[in-house]
């Protein structure tokens, strides 16, 4: 087998749907066309029988993307067996299947392969080893795996990788900083340290919107004090207010009545008085008059 940049595509191997994967960079405009020998036809052939799916990379790249993670068959080391030594596949998916460090040690001779998915297999830290020589790798995934901190000078050493899932593996927040010294370029999915960056951002501004909303909360509480204090100094004046100009009222009637009673008192002893100068008058006159 042989790769030939060629810009018109030949179809080489009999295919079935999965997701495609791009042509290396620089190879875009030209293309790349395999020369598949017959060996090469009969070990393609062999991942379909197993229950690998296959596809050309593009119409213009017959590469090929291989996956076993859809396939209702088995899939386990025998498969990757089957891989061994193909240099002319660029995408490996081997998700949730059965696969494990030996079956993993298949792979070094894949020298083609620039995406390769081992998330929910069995594989550990020995597998990523195996992958050493496959300078080209850009994409690992090991989501779900035992993989742990002991991986990460292996994982560094991948010079091509570009992106690399370690959700729920091993690895600690401490393997991901040594990983990121390691290799700044690297896209970590998650990233601990950043993520441990965000979570304690996080916890602080949560903490800063609680003495806000308590702070808001004591305001609120204090300016309805103050309102309610106010409201009822209002309503102690107004019925201060009421009270006094009742008592004001009051006392104003009591002398108004007090003076009627003294004018009434006056005026009978001034009729008295008169009653009874006239009737001293009276019978003075009557005196004088016998």
């Amino acid at each position: 087998m042989r790769f030939v940049p060629k810009m018109l595509f030949v179809a080489g191997v009999a295919c079935l749907s999965l997701a495609i994967v791009p042509s290396a960079s620089g190879q875009d405009e030209a293309g790349v066309t395999v020369e598949y020998s017959a060996a090469d036809k009969a070990a393609v052939e062999k991942i379909r029988e197993s229950g690998g799916a296959v596809l050309e990379v593009a119409q213009n790249d017959n590469r090929l993307n291989v996956a076993f993670h859809l396939s209702i068959e088995e899939i386990g080391n025998e498969q990757l067996v089957l891989v061994k030594d193909l240099d002319f596949i660029v995408s490996l998916n081997m998700r949730g299947t059965a696969v494990d460090d030996q079956g993993v040690a298949n792979l070094g001779g894949c020298s083609g392969l620039q995406r390769l998915h081992l998330e929910k297999t069995k594989v550990t830290d020995a597998a990523i080893k195996h992958l050493a020589s496959l300078s080209g790798l850009e994409y690992l995934n090991i989501y779900g795996t035992a993989v742990t901190d002991a991986a990460i000078d292996d994982i560094a050493a991948l010079k091509g990788l570009k992106k690399v899932f370690i959700w729920e593996t091993k690895i600690t927040i401490d393997g991901v900083a040594k990983l990121k010294e390691k290799r700044p370029d690297l896209q970590i999915i998650p990233d601990l340290v950043v993520e441990k960056v965000k979570a304690a951002a996080e916890v602080k501004r949560k903490a800063e919107e609680e003495v806000m909303k308590a702070a808001e909360a004591k305001k609120a509480a204090a300016e309805a004090a103050a309102k309610k204090a106010a409201e009822e100094a209002a309503a102690k004046k107004a019925a201060a207010e009421a009270a006094a100009k009742k008592a004001a009222e009051e006392a104003a009637a009591k002398k108004a009545a007090a003076e009627a009673a003294a004018k009434k008192a006056a005026a009978e002893a001034a009729a008295k008085k008169a009653a009874e100068e006239a009737a001293a008058n009276k019978a003075a006159e009557e005196k004088k008059s016998e």
